[in-house]
């Protein structure tokens, strides 16, 4: 029998089997492994980053790491070296604070995460809807931007045509739907009635919709990105301090090229990628019970990788999720327990969470 060969790959396929704390995904699927080296002599030396507010969490994860590696085969020295930070907090700006220019929190809310795609049809919208609820449903305080100008769904995915108030200080007032604090273009224009302006008018409603709105106070506030990189991303990114970027994708690799590109506009301004969403990542059959990779199997790991940030989810393509989209009732609503689905954006909504500080 020959002997295995001791390699990076081999060891990162071991490091897969090393759980996060309190969370069922491996460290691998996080991005906290930055760098294996194996030298001929069999010396590994492992290089971790780990985000944590619990100084606890770091020993547990070395402790584990070392278990695991030093029963391969052929290791003769070990070496894991972590990299620990605790997670940076971002200050909210107040409507009596005086910034020097206008890039800002948007005032009142915690944390402002942006959900992009590279190109439409990925289900951008779709994650952006059921991970706002999820989050909510985690006891966050969570609100929903849709600044699809062009092309706005959040009205018909919670299932409300209310029009937003309006405060005394001429500030919008959202709606309420499902526990989310929602505001969208479709929920000021007629549900027939196209939004025909040229792209600086555009972008002066987006402005708006960032400046002008009275959110209440909240943990988290979701901005579903229209799809591409034109102006209105250009605008967000300027102007806006996010705490982050969920880049959503399918495995299908039309989609991870476009995905890059949205990737590289936020690292372009130095924006944080919290991760990479997979959507529409298989299909389980109900009449056999067999997995179809419709669109291909694995993308998202490897972009994953490739980038080197962490795979948040894999959203199955399901029945139920169309329909809680056409009728109103995201299917992050049901209980995770019951819903595959659900379940799998209750588990992003940890991460965003955990990776944030909360």
């Amino acid at each position: 029998m020959s002997e295995i060969n001791l390699t990076p790959e081999l060891i990162r396929a071991a490091l897969t089997t090393v759980k996060y704390p309190g969370f069922s995904r491996d460290i691998v699927s996080f991005g906290l492994v930055r760098n294996i080296e194996v030298s001929p002599e069999g010396a590994v030396t492992i290089g971790l980053v780990v985000e944590s507010k619990n100084s606890d969490v770091p020993r547990y994860i070395c402790e584990n790491v070392m278990g695991v590696v030093k029963e391969l085969p052929g290791v003769k020295k070990l070496d894991v070296n972590i990299e620990h930070h605790a997670p940076a907090k971002v200050k909210a700006r107040t409507p009596n604070d005086d910034p020097a220019d206008w890039k800002s929190s948007v005032p009142g809310v915690k944390h402002v995460i942006a959900v992009a795609s590279g190109k439409g049809g990925v289900g951008k919208s779709t994650v952006s809807a059921n991970l706002a609820v999820a989050l909510s449903r985690l006891g966050y305080r969570t609100g929903l931007l849709d600044l699809d100008i062009y092309g706005p769904s959040m009205a018909l995915m919670f299932g409300t045509k209310e029009r937003p108030g309006c405060s005394e200080k001429e500030q919008f007032l959202p709606v309420e739907a499902h526990g989310i604090k929602l505001l969208s273009m479709g929920l000021m224009v007629d549900e027939a009635s196209p939004v025909a302006v040229r792209g600086p008018l555009a972008t002066r409603y987006v402005q708006q919709f960032l400046r002008d709105v009275d959110w209440g106070g909240l943990d988290f506030l979701i901005l579903d990105m229209p799809p591409g990189t034109g102006d209105i991303q250009l605008t967000i990114v300027q102007t806006v301090d996010l705490a982050g970027a969920v880049i959503v994708t399918t495995p299908q690799e039309v989609a991870l090229i476009d995905a890059r590109k949205a990737v590289g506009l936020f690292q372009r301004v130095e924006t944080p990628i919290l991760g990479i969403i997979e959507n529409m990542s298989y299909f389980i059959c109900p009449s056999d019970g067999l997995v179809y990779h419709i669109f291909g199997e694995g993308g998202g790991d490897r972009e994953a990788m490739k980038l080197n940030v962490p795979l948040l989810g894999k959203i199955p393509l399901d029945i139920s999720t169309r329909e809680g989209g056409d009728h109103g009732a995201p299917v992050a609503l049901q209980d995770p327990g019951q819903s595959r689905v659900a379940a799998a954006f209750h588990g992003v909504a940890q991460m965003l969470a955990s990776q944030l500080g909360e």
